[in-house]
């Protein structure tokens, strides 16, 4: 991809990300994320436009609201550079412009939805029904482009089979994954499979290794014991990144 698709992607992920902390806000509340319009989470005020500017007008501001001075949690901006340096990163290492708006949809959807599970233990169902819906016909769109329709059969398999796979873990052993865990693994095979599909079993064999290193540190931390319960969704979401940028470079060192 050019380096000027790779910057507009970067600059388009400065307000998904400024949007997505709308979305981590108020949907596992059961607000609506239109009205009303953002404001300011201590004295509730309403930000003006320009004080609504993605991170610069954190920075200007020096994270504190214009009208009471209260400051105003840093995970906003984060949320606005990590969104943005991950557009930018798909952009980098995809290599047709017509994969690039569902993949953009993906990690926008896997950014929230690590951002809930990490606060809340849980990932609504309503963020991974609206990736779904906006996502799959942004497949079908790339495919019939690439005239690669035989992607789609892969991206159905790779997503009902992973949901398969972790139903049959939820059942079998209670307590490890959540239903929320089952969905997202469904949504993450679907997006994967279009890729390919060695790149979706990467990107599972990732999460769990990913997850079991996790794991591991936080006992050696004492952070957590064999009891306690950590969020997979997580885990999913940076395995299937990863495998998005470089599922094709690992898939050839690891499953030759």
């Amino acid at each position: 991809m050019t380096p000027f698709v790779v910057a507009v992607s970067g600059i388009a992920g400065l307000p998904v990300g400024s949007f997505l902390s709308v979305v981590v806000h108020r949907v596992p509340e059961g607000a609506s994320i239109v009205t009303p319009g953002s404001s300011c989470p201590s004295c509730g005020q309403p930000i003006r436009p320009i004080d609504n500017i993605p991170v610069l007008s954190y920075a200007l501001r020096r994270g504190r609201c214009r009208n009471c001075a209260a400051r105003i949690p840093l995970r906003y901006p984060l949320l606005e550079l990590v969104t943005a340096g991950l557009f930018c990163a798909v952009a980098a290492r995809i290599g047709s412009l017509w994969e690039l708006p569902a993949l953009c949809v993906l990690v926008a959807s896997l950014v929230a939805l690590t951002a809930i599970d990490l606060e809340r233990m849980r990932l609504p169902t309503a963020i991974l029904y609206a990736t779904a819906l906006l996502g799959a016909p942004l497949l079908v769109l790339a495919a019939g482009e690439l005239h690669a329709w035989s992607r789609l059969a892969d991206a159905a398999l790779a997503g009902a089979i992973a949901t398969v796979a972790f139903l049959l873990l939820f059942l079998a052993k209670p307590g490890a994954i959540g239903l929320g865990d089952v969905r997202l693994s469904g949504l993450c095979g679907l997006f994967l499979g279009f890729l390919g599909l060695r790149i979706a079993l990467v990107g599972f064999m990732v999460s769990f290794v990913v997850g079991g290193l996790i794991g591991v540190a936080a006992l050696l931390a004492r952070r957590a014991d064999r009891r306690s319960r950590l969020p997979f969704g997580p885990f999913l979401a940076a395995g299937t990144i990863l495998a998005v940028l470089f599922g094709a470079d690992i898939a050839q060192f690891w499953l030759r």
